[in-house]
């Protein structure tokens, strides 16, 4: 198999957190996260926060196919997160969602160390 022959489904995600919450996001979200770790499907749930808004978090994940994303909006933990989460935002998180053939991070070739 090459490196191309594996679909996954990957997602970036951008939260704008109210600033009373913003230095408590990795708290707020802690259940969540580790829920959605522990899924046999997802291959990655990695959270960022902005160095230019100190309330922006980008959320990095992927799923290994479409069943797996499917199991995790079907989850219970998902579920709980997308009634209790929103009344931290200061707007509807903004996505990006796509298909890629990949099923893990590649090495940046142009800035290789060793």
């Amino acid at each position: 198999m090459s490196e191309y022959d594996r679909t996954v489904i990957f997602i970036t995600a951008k939260f704008r957190v109210l600033p009373d919450h913003a230095n408590h996001w990795a708290e707020i979200t802690q259940e969540f996260t580790q829920a959605t770790r522990d899924e046999s499907g997802n291959l990655w749930f990695d959270w960022s926060r902005s160095l230019d808004d100190p309330t922006e978090y980008v959320l990095v994940e992927a799923f290994r196919d479409g069943d797996a994303g499917a199991a995790h909006v079907q989850s219970d933990h998902f579920k709980a997160a997308i009634t209790a989460l929103p009344k931290y935002l200061v707007e509807t998180p903004r996505i990006i969602s796509q298909m890629i053939d990949h099923d893990d991070w590649s090495e940046l070739g142009e800035m290789k160390v060793g």
